[in-house]
C-alpha cells in the first residue's frame, strides 16, 4: 500500500485530489500538506501536516521519516498572482520541484506527480488544437517556470530514472473548492454571481476562447496517468489533455438558458494579455493514444453540474 503526500492540498486541485485518493486508498494513507496552520474542514477526515515547500530540510525530513513513496506536488503561485511577484513565483514554483525530484533521485520516492499548464504555450504557439509538440515561448513567469519544470522532469527521468509524470492542465472548474489566482478563474466566479442573482463583470473580453475542464475530468486524468504502467508513459515533459473550449459569452449564453435573467458585462484587465497568449483549444491525441485518456464533461453538462451544486456562502 502506497503512502501518499499531497503538497498544496488546500488549493483547488489539491482539495479534490485528497478526497478522491482517500476514498480510493483510505484516509490514513493520504497525508494532506499545505502552508496553512490548519486544514480546511473538507479535508479534515485524515492526516494533515503544515508544510512550507521552500523549507527543504523540513520537507525532506518528513518524507523520509514517514516513508512516503508517492508525492503530488501542487504548491505553486498561479498565473495572475505570479505576475504580481515574479521573483517569489519563480522560487516557489521551481525550488520545491527540485526538493522532490532529488528525493526520488536518492531512492526515497517511487513516483511523483507534478502539474504543468497550458501556460507553457505562448503567442507564437498555434492557437487552435495546439499539438503536443510545438513552439513554446511562454510570456508569463508562471508559464516560464512550468516550461522549465517540464524539462527538468524529463531530465531527471532520462538521467536518473525518476518516475515523474505530468499533465498540462487547462482552466479547471469546480464547485468544491475556490480557484487560487489563475487567469481562468472567471469561469468559476461566474456561477456564484449567477446563483446569487447578481450581474457578473468578466475580466476577459467576451470572445476570448480558452481550454477548460470540469474538475472531475482533471482528477480522473491525473489518477489514470499515475496508475498506468510505466512503459505506457511516453511523454516525460507533460501531456496535453483537453476538455471543452469556450468563450465568456458562450458560457454566459449557456447559463442564461437556465437563468434567463442573468447578466454579464466585460471589463478586461491585465489578465486579458495573459489569456491572449494561450491556446483556444488543445490537441490531446497523444494522451489518448498512450494511456487511453478521454474527457467526459462538455459545456452544457458542466453548466448544469455547477448551477446545481454551487452554494453561496452565508
Amino acid at each position: 500500500m502506497s503512502k501518499i503526500l499531497i503538497i498544496g492540498a488546500c488549493g483547488q486541485i489539491g482539495t479534490e485530489l485528497v478526497l478522491t485518493l482517500r476514498e480510493k486508498f483510505g484516509n490514513q494513507s493520504v497525508i494532506a500538506a499545505d502552508v496553512r496552520d490548519t486544514c480546511p474542514e473538507i479535508v479534515a477526515n485524515g492526516p494533515y501536516q503544515k508544510m512550507d515547500i521552500l523549507d527543504r530540510e523540513a520537507v525532506r525530513g518528513f518524507i523520509i521519516e514517514e516513508k512516503i513513496d508517492q508525492v503530488y506536488l501542487l504548491a505553486a503561485l498561479l498565473s495572475a498572482t505570479a505576475e504580481k511577484n515574479p521573483a517569489f513565483a519563480w522560487e516557489l514554483n521551481m525550488e520545491g520541484l527540485f526538493t522532490i525530484l532529488d528525493l526520488a533521485k536518492e531512492g526515497h520516492l517511487k513516483r511523483i506527480f507534478w502539474p504543468s499548464s497550458i501556460a507553457v504555450f505562448g503567442p507564437a504557439t498555434p492557437k487552435v488544437l495546439t499539438p503536443q509538440k510545438t513552439i513554446m515561448e511562454p510570456s508569463t513567469v508562471y508559464g516560464i517556470s512550468k516550461l522549465a519544470g517540464e524539462n527538468w522532469c524529463a531530465y531527471y527521468h532520462s538521467k536518473y530514472g525518476v518516475d515523474v509524470r505530468s499533465i498540462r492542465y487547462p482552466g479547471l472548474i469546480s464547485y468544491k473548492s475556490l480557484p487560487g489566482g489563475g487567469t481562468t478563474d472567471y469561469a468559476v466566479d461566474i456561477f456564484y454571481k449567477a446563483k446569487e442573482g447578481k450581474e457578473f463583470t468578466c475580466f476577459l473580453s467576451e470572445n476570448t476562447a480558452l481550454p477548460m475542464m470540469f474538475m472531475d475530468d482533471a482528477i480522473r486524468a491525473t489518477l489514470e496517468l499515475m496508475e498506468v504502467e510505466e512503459s505506457k508513459v511516453k511523454v516525460r515533459t507533460a501531456y496535453n489533455i483537453a476538455g471543452c473550449s469556450f468563450t465568456p459569452k458562450e458560457l454566459s449564453d449557456e447559463i442564461q438558458k437556465v437563468i434567463p435573467g442573468f447578466k454579464i458585462n466585460y471589463s478586461p484587465d491585465y489578465r486579458q494579455a495573459i489569456a491572449d497568449s494561450w491556446p483556444d483549444s488543445i490537441d490531446d491525441s497523444v494522451a489518448k493514444k498512450d494511456w487511453g485518456w478521454s474527457s467526459k464533461v462538455d459545456l452544457p453538462q458542466l453548466v448544469a453540474i455547477m448551477l446545481q451544486n454551487v452554494t453561496i456562502p452565508v
